[in-house]
């Protein structure tokens, strides 16, 4: 019998499939939301709210089709059409986001460790292939294990350096770069945020939808959700206080953890390091179960030649990867985003419900007007027509 996830491993899982180089360094969260200043913490907001309602409805799902990939989900969704678009959109960035990972390990090796980027790559690539070849139960413990670390360690040192720092941050209230950010506004950083990351972790949430008791799904996506949204504020407030600074570095939040020592330092890029790799894991074994189906030899010699491309692409840079692939993805996402608010309307209208509940169909009634003269019938089943 297949092993059945607690509420916890579900809401550690969805973090861990989102917070990767990206959002750990504090690169994404300030070009998405950090550069707008406070306003960015408005986004967020919103971001929080479509993190747990999208990922509920992704689980939920994966718990009816018993989904072994993303495709089943993207075609229950979308339907034929909308699904094959919004699945060759997922297939491309699960290898991007793979890239990107392997650009960040190799960025943290340069910045903290005064080694070659290639070498971070390479270490990265070669620990993430060999996790992703052990099977999806180790690619869902991998996930899951390093996340609660990984949110602990943002809060802890983002709040601390909030705290620390009080002044500057109240002296930095009104500072803005908006013209620097990867969008226009902070809304639409919203949705591009809540749509790129939500493409990069339907590759795992289906599945583990489909592992998982349904129970357990709302309260995991609502802990997830809530998860990030309280991680990427806290590093939204450290980036303001320690700006403009800290916006010249590629791994804006080692900076931060480095201002109270070096033991701190290390420790946080230990565990970025760790969160990275469980980015990379998901991605790379979404990637290859799409395409070659999970297991098998076909997965794993395309799980081999994908992470060698993706190594050799990984050399564009970390911080040039992320401004470009993020939003790029995030616009063609937001097709999965139609295609699952759609399917959650229908539900509605078809008078099944779309959050808790059983995903059993709703039981047959009689229509209220034919109920009425069947009972009238029988109340008068024993009178005489008047003559």
């Amino acid at each position: 019998m297949a092993k059945q996830y607690s509420t916890w491993q579900i809401a550690a899982t969805y973090i861990g499939t989102v917070v990767g180089a990206g959002f750990a360094s504090g690169q994404e969260v300030l070009q998405f939301f950090g550069y707008f200043g406070l306003r960015g913490i408005l986004g967020l907001i919103l971001a929080t709210a479509l993190f747990i309602f999208f990922g509920y409805t992704v689980l939920r799902l994966g718990f009816q089709l018993k989904a072994e990939s993303h495709l089943e989900v993207m075609h229950r969704a979308g339907g034929a059409f909308i699904g094959r678009i919004v699945d060759a959109v997922t297939t491309f960035f699960l290898f991007g986001v793979l890239a990107v990972m392997a650009a960040g390990s190799g960025a943290i090796f340069r910045q903290e460790f005064h080694l070659p980027v290639l070498l971070g790559s390479s270490l990265l690539i070669a620990i993430t292939l060999v996790t992703v070849l052990a099977g999806i139960e180790k690619v869902i413990g991998s996930i899951s294990m390093v996340a609660p670390v990984l949110i602990a360690s943002v809060l802890g040192i983002s709040l601390a350096m909030v705290v620390k720092n009080l002044p500057a941050l109240v002296a930095n209230l009104y500072w803005e770069e908006t013209y620097r950010a990867a969008v226009s506004s902070w809304p639409l950083a919203a949705l591009l945020y809540a749509s790129y990351n939500l493409v990069l972790s339907i590759a795992v949430l289906g599945p583990l939808g489909a592992l998982s008791p349904q129970e357990r799904l709302l309260p995991g996506a609502f802990l997830g959700g809530l998860g990030l949204g309280l991680g990427a504020i806290a590093i939204t407030l450290a980036l303001i206080t320690t700006a403009p600074a800290v916006t010249a570095l590629e791994v804006p939040m080692l900076h931060i953890a480095g201002s109270f020592s070096p033991v701190l330092r290390i420790f946080y890029s230990a565990v970025l390091l760790a969160e990275i790799h469980t980015t990379a894991v998901s991605s790379l074994y979404g990637f290859a179960a799409r395409l070659a189906g999970p297991g098998g030899n076909n997965f794993r010699r395309l799980a081999i030649g994908a992470s060698a491309v993706a190594l050799a692409a990984s050399q564009a840079g970390f911080s040039r990867l992320v401004a470009t692939l993020f939003p790029l993805v995030g616009y063609a996402g937001f097709l999965l985003l139609g295609a699952l608010a759609y399917y959650v309307l229908k539900e509605i209208l078809a008078l099944r419900p779309a959050f808790p509940g059983r995903l059993v169909p709703a039981p047959a009634r009689r229509p209220v007007l034919g109920a009425v003269l069947e009972r009238r019938g029988k109340a008068g089943g024993g009178r005489r027509e008047r003559p």
